[in-house]
């Protein structure tokens, strides 16, 4: 046995030579046990320092109540805010949560899909990869009557609900801003385009040009993927333009900080050369440098709604809902000084 794995209940019933339910029975001071086998398990499970596995009882017993979580990246204070709604809400609820990640892969979703189905959760709360375009694994849930919602990435959003921002109206208002504070010729940094979010964003970028009645340059849009270094490549590509842009809208902070960095590098300054606005959290936002004028998600709000949607689903909802939690356009340095 390793030695440093937990004592299980069937390693005291081996070495005790009895059945698991005995010990089990016996733990539990079931009078179906005698006294004198009571004593010797007891006294083995306290040598052997045997601590009762919650989780283990619980699908033992067909109690267990969690959620499962799929998400990009855990490690994001986007995704780790909104996860922290979640459990909050769950754990007010009377559920536990476990949380994968696919690390932006599709085969690795589909396994932690797989993962948490079997280890029985009653619902998910999932945000696609950038690789998904096949949405079959989670259209097979259906059949299976396992709930799922979908936050941020979604899809089949006429089969499962969902929670996202407001894309189309707050990357409008982004770029609105741009051209108040004196931008001429805006980029865009997005990601793939099969991706709903990247579509809306794209959306919204584009509406406010054709408010103005400002011709769409193919060159001032740079969609690849969702990623720092497509940030960094995308920043470099607009910024050798022959007529560069002075001010990017980027869609996500990974891509934000890339741009950043890219700016820099090209001995620019941040706002008095290029403004810049990222999609990011008051965290970051406020750590670099410049301070960065950012669409702010209501992270936390995202998490709690999407597990109440996804709880009202455990209890027999059938009902398919599209929530939008409003995002905000926080200003600070990065576009202020040309105000």
């Amino acid at each position: 046995m390793n030695k440093n794995r937990p004592i299980s209940l069937t390693d005291l019933a081996k070495e005790l030579g009895v059945s698991v339910s005995t010990v089990s029975r016996a733990l539990k001071n079931s009078p179906q046990i005698g006294k004198e086998m009571c004593m010797k398990i007891k006294a083995l499970a306290k040598e052997k320092n045997y601590r009762a596995n919650p989780f283990a009882l619980a699908l033992l017993n067909n109690t267990v109540r969690i959620i499962g979580i799929i998400v990009p990246d855990i490690v994001t204070h986007f995704y780790s805010s909104i996860i922290s709604g979640i459990d909050d809400t769950a754990r007010h609820n009377g559920y536990s949560i476990i949380i994968t990640s696919s690390y932006e892969q599709y085969e690795l979703e589909k396994q932690c899909l797989e993962d948490l189905i079997n280890i029985r959760v009653e619902g998910i709360i999932a945000c696609l990869s950038q690789e998904t375009t096949d949405y079959s694994h989670f259209a097979d849930l259906q059949n299976r009557n396992i709930p799922v919602v979908f936050f941020d990435r979604v899809c089949l959003t006429d089969k499962f609900s969902s929670v996202i921002a407001n894309n189309i109206e707050s990357a409008q208002q982004a770029t609105e801003h741009l051209f108040a504070c004196g931008a001429k010729r805006i980029g865009f940094l997005g990601g793939a385009n099969h991706l709903e979010i990247v579509q809306q964003r794209k959306h919204g970028y584009l509406q406010a040009l054709r408010e103005r009645k400002i011709p769409i340059e193919k060159d001032l849009v740079y969609c690849k993927h969702l990623s720092f270094d497509e940030g960094y490549k995308g920043t470099v590509k607009l910024l050798s333009l022959k007529d560069p842009p002075n001010a990017i809208l980027a869609m996500n902070d990974s891509m934000t900080f890339g741009a950043m960095k890219a700016i820099k590098e090209q001995g620019l300054h941040i706002p008095e050369d290029i403004s810049l606005i990222g999609y990011t959290d008051e965290e970051h936002s406020n750590y670099v440098e410049p301070t960065l004028t950012a669409v702010t998600h209501q992270t936390y709000q995202i998490g709690k709604e999407s597990c109440l949607l996804l709880i009202d689903q455990i209890n027999g909802s059938k009902i398919v809902k599209q929530k939008i939690i409003p995002a905000k356009l926080v200003i600070r340095n990065s576009t202020k000084k040309l105000c």
